[in-house]
């Protein structure tokens, strides 16, 4: 345990050079990556390769280089979280002997357990989110929801060790899972990486986008989800400085009827100011970090996060962030010194006053820092540091490589 009471990973023995076997399952790979999981597998496994003799990579969707790929269309026609289930034995089916297997997201999560099985080898998952914070879902999922939050549970609880990504997500995970032994639960945080998020002054994209370059710029990225709060930033950007600008680029609703509430929502600040831009379309990673750099302040007003790997880029790029204090965010963003942080209580969802001064509050703290752009710089300045020093990707595969080490001899004992 180290002094904060945290499970990191022992050293009981090292297998860089000892060949370890591992296959990685997930459900999103390159080049059809969506959200933070999928950025963190990829990265992940980029910085296993060397250490390991075998990174096998399974993954659902469309087929592509670097990964065997399962379709989800079995059983057809079904409920989605039924079709991931049907890809789940296939990927369970398919995986080569491995030392160890390792799932990440729900969707993968019952592949692992039923690898582990059939195999008769150690099972670790990382909890990128869960479940049962993520009411919400039933939304899109209707009973899948329940089938989806069955997985997790079932999953989580047989597995050989839990990787959690911050602090803040191991606290949830005993939380929702008290059945789970703390000494099995570990904290391997997400990183970045600051060879391809950088400084960038390149800005023919933002002018493609009409973007003004001499004022303000608050950008957004994310989907279009309950999680990350996109339709409070909309309502608080009603507040902002009238020559700050505003760039969403938001994308991939849940639902038809989460995409109508943010539709109108923007709507409504588009007949209120003008400098308001939405971009449906993914951006090319490259035209990402030109945005970022270019951005005055990035804004992340998720009402749920693990840890915010988007925070993560924004930094490497040097740009302030403004966002919410929930979940594993108060570990990437300082308070004052990256970024400014705003008080968001998930209790208090349903209370419109509350919601409210959240809204009002996220406001203030971008006006602060598009007042004061020497401010704004300092803190983006100290977000690249800080993401040098505190989130690369070699030493968090080396850090994996130990749970791995770890969950083998618990395996074996």
């Amino acid at each position: 345990m180290s002094q904060m009471g945290q499970r990191v990973p022992k050293r009981p023995k090292i297998w860089h050079d000892s060949g370890m076997r591992v296959s990685i399952l997930t459900r999103e790979y390159p080049p059809f990556i969506y959200g933070g999981a999928g950025v963190h597998v990829e990265q992940l496994v980029a910085h296993l390769q060397p250490k390991c003799n075998l990174v096998d990579v399974q993954c659902m969707g469309e087929p592509r280089q670097g990964a065997t790929a399962h379709p989800e269309t079995f059983p057809e026609g079904a409920n989605a979280a039924l079709r991931i289930m049907g890809t789940d034995v296939a990927i369970a089916a398919t995986v080569p002997h491995v030392d160890i297997v390792h799932s990440h997201t729900w969707y993968a999560n019952m592949a692992g357990l039923w690898t582990s099985k059939m195999l008769n080898i150690p099972h670790v998952v990382t909890s990128h989110s869960l479940e049962p914070h993520r009411p919400w879902k039933s939304e899109q999922l209707g009973g899948g929801y329940r089938v989806s939050s069955w997985a997790e549970k079932t999953a989580f609880l047989d597995a050989t060790a839990v990787i959690s990504v911050s602090a803040g997500m191991r606290r949830d995970v005993l939380a929702s899972y008290p059945g789970l032994d703390p000494d099995r639960v570990f904290i391997v945080r997400n990183g970045i990486d600051t060879d391809e998020f950088l400084p960038d002054p390149q800005t023919s994209k933002l002018v493609e986008l009409g973007i003004d370059l001499d004022a303000p710029l608050v950008v957004f990225v994310g989907r279009i989800t309950r999680q990350k709060g996109l339709v409070h930033l909309v309502r608080a950007a009603q507040q902002f400085d009238p020559d700050t600008q505003l760039l969403l680029l938001a994308g991939a609703p849940d639902t038809p009827e989460i995409e109508q509430e943010f539709t109108e929502a923007f709507s409504a600040l588009k007949t209120m100011r003008s400098g308001v831009t939405w971009v449906v379309d993914m951006v090319p990673r490259l035209d990402l970090r030109r945005i970022l750099t270019q951005a005055t302040v990035f804004a992340c007003p998720s009402i749920y996060e693990p840890l915010g790997i988007v925070n993560l880029e924004a930094m490497a790029c040097e740009t302030a962030v403004v966002a919410s204090a929930v979940g594993g965010i108060p570990e990437v963003v300082v308070d004052g010194e990256t970024g400014i942080l705003v008080s968001y209580d998930p209790a208090q969802a349903d209370d419109p006053q509350a919601i409210a001064a959240f809204e009002e509050g996220f406001a203030n703290a971008v006006n602060t820092l598009t007042r004061d752009r020497v401010k704004a710089e300092a803190f983006g300045k100290a977000g690249r540091a800080r993401c040098l020093t505190e989130f690369g990707w070699d030493a968090i595969a080396d850090q994996t490589i130990d749970v791995y080490s770890t969950a083998i001899e618990l395996f074996e004992g």
